[in-house]
């Protein structure tokens, strides 16, 4: 069926991807192989490090076994889609063997978006809300940017995730996990001013406020130039304050395990998780 409306996902402010596609159609790897030795008297066993993210592009492929941890995409590549293997990806994240004491066996990120310029286009765009902006009324205001990414969250966890982790027999309690904040320009975003910059910090703010409400830990993922061009800069009362980042933009191993140590995306944040890409492959190094 063909609207007059459009999703978030194709308005007029979306930016150009960059060079390097911060979600592989491959299935990503995390990290290097390590070993480790098994108990005395025994050979010596390879214990993986590696973990892995995936999510609707991997649906058709054979996913890795050992993984360490794993990061899997709630979203079909937007925030009001649903990604059609959730479930059969839960039920394989939640078998990672764990030993990255860091990391969580599984995780999970979510699509992010602030169509606000073109909200007369979307559907999902709020028109009613108590935030801590004001009242919502409809318009592209910070109150209704805030009350947007707050719906988002809401509906990705309550339509998309909870009932796929029922079907794949893993916890369907948000807290049980960590929430991964996907910031990438190829998603539509509002641009030109600080005003609009505040717009998206806001929608991120009302993503993360659900989550918080839901008793999830938050992260951000993003490149810097990414995240300076969506969100600029935090200021020290914002609830994205504080949050742990996974950061990309690295090109070798070298490059991601000095990234662990840069400046974090947010005040009072730490960068836990560090990406590089190689051949086209996103990896990733655990910080920690």
């Amino acid at each position: 069926m063909i609207h007059n409306r459009c999703s978030e996902g194709f308005g007029r402010v979306r930016f150009a991807p960059m060079r390097y596609s911060l979600r592989s159609v491959v299935v990503v790897a995390l990290a290097v192989v390590t070993a480790l030795l098994a108990a005395p008297g025994s050979a010596n066993a390879a214990v993986s490090r590696d973990g892995y993210d995936v999510s609707y592009p991997q649906c058709d492929t054979t996913l890795p076994t050992g993984q360490a941890f794993a990061v899997v995409g709630v979203n079909g590549g937007l925030s009001t889609r649903t990604n059609d293997c959730l479930s059969d990806q839960l039920a394989w994240a939640s078998r990672s063997s764990g030993v990255v004491a860091s990391q969580p066996k599984a995780q999970l990120y979510l699509n992010t978006a602030n169509p606000g310029e073109i909200h007369d286009q979307v559907l999902t765009w709020p028109t009613a809300g108590v935030t801590p902006y004001g009242t919502c009324d409809g318009t592209n205001s910070l109150a209704c940017s805030w009350r947007y990414g707050y719906e988002r969250a809401e509906n990705s966890v309550l339509s998309f995730f909870t009932p796929a982790a029922k079907a794949a027999l893993v916890d369907s309690q948000p807290a049980r996990y960590t929430w991964w904040l996907d910031v990438e320009t190829m998603n539509t975003w509002q641009s030109g001013s600080t005003a609009a910059l505040a717009r998206n910090r806001a929608s991120l703010e009302g993503m993360t406020a659900y989550l918080v409400s839901r008793g999830a830990k938050v992260g951000i993922y993003s490149t810097r130039y990414q995240w300076s061009r969506i969100a600029g800069a935090v200021g020290p009362h914002s609830n994205l304050a504080g949050r742990p980042n996974w950061l990309a933009g690295s090109t070798s191993l070298t490059g991601a395990v000095a990234a662990c140590h840069t400046t974090p995306l947010v005040p009072r944040g730490r960068v836990t998780l560090s990406q590089f890409v190689v051949s086209g492959v996103d990896h990733n190094y655990s910080c920690r």
